[in-house]
């Protein structure tokens, strides 16, 4: 379910209580953790984190308008959703993040190719999302981004 806020602050302001305190805590973490360069803004109904025209000219190549996607945030239906592109982009990391998942969380990984759902809000491991937030660089992400566009081509 997209919303149609126009800003972070009215994306947050539309939520229930409940899913209020999640988001903004998944904010803050974010916030804390990502590396230099990256923006935070609306994309695609979602809170967005990305790369911004200034540092990335070319955007996002189904739409060049748009800045480079790298996350986003979203309160669904039935769960929060965290989606992070590195993870879907680099076997490492994602084998880095089920790992340390395991280790640290009692509740199974719910996660599709770049979407990890949390449908508990209490199990949600925020000292795990910073650190995951933390280990790429906007540089890195746009190498690991051209990298995938070129096979593609």
């Amino acid at each position: 379910m997209q919303s149609k806020a126009s800003s972070v602050k009215e994306y947050v302001d539309e939520l229930p209580s409940e899913r209020k305190e999640v988001i903004e805590k998944l904010r803050a973490v974010i916030l804390k953790n990502i590396p230099e360069g990256f923006s935070e803004g609306m994309g695609y109904g979602m809170i967005g984190y990305f790369v911004p025209h200034s540092l990335y000219p070319a955007g996002y190549h189904c739409d060049p308008k748009l800045p480079l996607p790298f996350m986003n945030v979203a309160s669904q239906k039935n769960f929060v959703a965290f989606y992070h592109m590195g993870i879907y982009g680099s076997s490492k990391l994602l084998d880095w993040f089920v790992g340390e998942y395991s280790k640290r969380c009692k509740t199974k990984l719910d996660m599709g190719k770049s979407c990890v759902r949390f449908k508990k809000m209490n199990d949600i491991p925020y000292d795990l999302i910073g650190e995951l937030v933390s280990k790429i660089t906007v540089k890195e992400w746009i190498d690991m981004y051209e990298s995938a566009y070129k096979k593609q081509s």
